[in-house]
């Protein structure tokens, strides 16, 4: 008789129900494993006959075929240990078929029985769910992370002879396997409890620069930083996470499916509950940027889905990766394609770049004379491309601070929470408004919704068409400018884009249209 398993796998952050089919044969014992295995996968059977021998039970002295069913999806990791043992053991009359039809099973094994936590537990848990699977039984250190999921029973488990206790075929001998619950508001709650290292209260000056960060943050927009070194830059961009907005409920649960799938959560915290901030070095390759690889993994763009993407020094990367993110700043995802697959991440994400003005840094400098000449200008600036430029909504200067902020320790400048407040509030508005919408902020506005959100007066057509014959703005560049505009008049609680909205939107824009590209 052939008994049957339910587990699964993860494709990107999309779970695929597996079926784990096992027929013990009178013959020459060995195990065999079909079903387009990995090499992780295929050593399953050197790990399950070790756990089950020394968990106190004996292995089939048969011939073991375990099929992994649909075998034309390619099967990887280690989580079909616990499901193949069990298998197994059913086929062997030790647990009850019955009790397990509507079980999925995931962990992997230890040699002496044990049970180890396993990654992408939360997208797989979440689409059993989909599929009307009622329980399931996963490792203890995986079991936060599963309870996540509402209205799915989690059993967590230790070992594999705790879960066949509770499975076993003799009632009197049957143990119940204990049930997690947590409360993910809880998780939710801790956000506002988090310190940061940096705040803008001990950020000296720089109010333009301060206020660009503040809109950027409220409405999710992209945002470039120049300015000569010792300026602030870097502290600006570092303290940037300190005035993120605490993130949603489904955000989180999202976010959280993709630091699953990387092997990037600590089982004491199951939810994300901050925006990532990743800051990545000029060394970084396209495909630790993107995702990829022979078998595709996210890469740091996804990893700052819902958060922010921090190039320092923007201009040291090299171009070939600089212009991969075009397409998913526009979009919002990546496509990772593959001979034998196509991988769909998600990757809407703030990206905050920083960068000298010029390869000495002193260009329109007030204190030191810039030594480069205009080929050495027009070459540095000409690795940031047109088209790539188009697609940051804020580029600000940042100037030397003067002598008399850097020594002015009186006035104090206004701390990260109190900017965070407003931030909070111009995306609450943004909420209501979109709540019929797939969107959460205004950077995410297509060209449909722009006609309906973003209405002009009079005075503001006027500005703004003055704006495009002087600085032959794209098309693209337009509706940055309008969304921009949208944003600004949020933060000051107006219903309607004013023409003021549209003046503050253009000068965000005056570096890019006046640069040398």
């Amino acid at each position: 008789m052939v008994s049957r398993v339910i587990t699964s796998t993860v494709i990107g952050i999309e779970a695929y129900k597996i079926l784990v089919e096992v027929d013990l044969i009178q013959s020459i014992p060995a195990v065999i494993i079909v079903g387009l295995p990995d090499t992780a996968v295929s050593e399953a059977k050197e790990r399950v006959r070790s756990a089950i021998k020394n968990s106190g039970f004996s292995f089939p002295n048969k011939k073991v075929v375990v099929n992994l069913a649909p075998a034309d999806i390619r099967k990887e990791g280690t989580n079909y240990d616990l499901p193949i043992a069990m298998g197994i053991l059913a086929g062997d009359g030790v647990v009850d078929e019955n009790l397990i039809r509507n079980t999925a099973f995931l962990g992997e094994l230890s040699l002496d029985g044990s049970l180890r936590a396993v990654n992408g537990i939360l997208p797989i848990v979440s689409g059993l769910k989909d599929l009307n699977i009622e329980q399931v039984v996963v490792p203890g250190e995986n079991a936060k992370e599963a309870a996540l999921v509402p209205d799915v029973k989690v059993l967590c488990a230790d070992t594999l002879s705790d879960v066949v206790k509770h499975f076993c075929t003799i009632p009197e001998e049957r143990k119940e396997l204990e049930t997690c619950e947590v409360d993910i508001e809880d998780y939710l709650n801790e956000y506002t409890t988090t310190h940061y290292e940096f705040d803008f209260k001990d950020i000296k000056g720089q109010i333009k620069a301060k206020k660009a960060l503040e809109i950027a943050a409220a409405g999710g927009h992209n945002i470039l930083l120049s300015g000569p070194p010792g300026s602030g830059k870097t502290l600006l961009s570092k303290s940037f996470a300190s005035i993120l907005p605490p993130l949603e409920l489904e955000e989180a649960i999202e976010l959280t499916k993709i630091y699953s799938v990387s092997g990037l959560l600590h089982s004491d915290s199951p939810l994300i509950n901050k925006r990532p901030f990743r800051a990545v070095h000029h060394t970084a390759s396209a495909v630790g940027i993107i995702g990829g690889g022979s078998r595709p993994k996210p890469g740091e763009i996804t990893l700052a889905h819902r958060g922010v993407l921090f190039l320092d020094e923007i201009v040291e990367f090299p171009r070939q990766v600089l212009e991969v993110l075009r397409q998913p700043l526009e979009d919002g995802e990546v496509v990772i394609s593959r001979a034998q697959t196509s991988i769909k991440y998600p990757a809407d994400f703030i990206l905050l770049g920083a960068m000298n003005p010029c390869p000495c840094g002193y260009l329109g400098d007030s204190q030191k004379q810039c030594t480069c000449s205009e080929f050495q200008i027009q070459r540095y600036r000409s690795r940031l491309s047109g088209p790539l430029l188009d697609r940051i909504d804020i580029q600000i200067e940042v100037p030397r601070l003067t002598p008399e902020e850097l020594l002015n320790t009186k006035v104090k400048a206004e701390s990260s929470s109190e900017v965070r407040k407003r931030v909070v509030k111009a995306r609450k508005i943004q909420a209501e408004r979109y709540k019929d919408y797939p969107i959460f902020t205004n950077s995410q506005l297509n060209a449909e919704l722009i006609k309906v959100f973003c209405k002009l007066d009079d005075n503001s057509e006027t500005l703004l068409k003055t704006a495009i014959s002087r600085f032959n703005l794209s098309g693209r560049s337009y509706d940055r400018i309008l969304k921009l505009a949208r944003t600004i008049a949020d933060l000051e609680e107006s219903v309607n884009i004013e023409s003021s909205h549209i003046a503050q939107a253009l000068q965000y824009r005056n570096f890019v249209e006046n640069s040398v590209v």
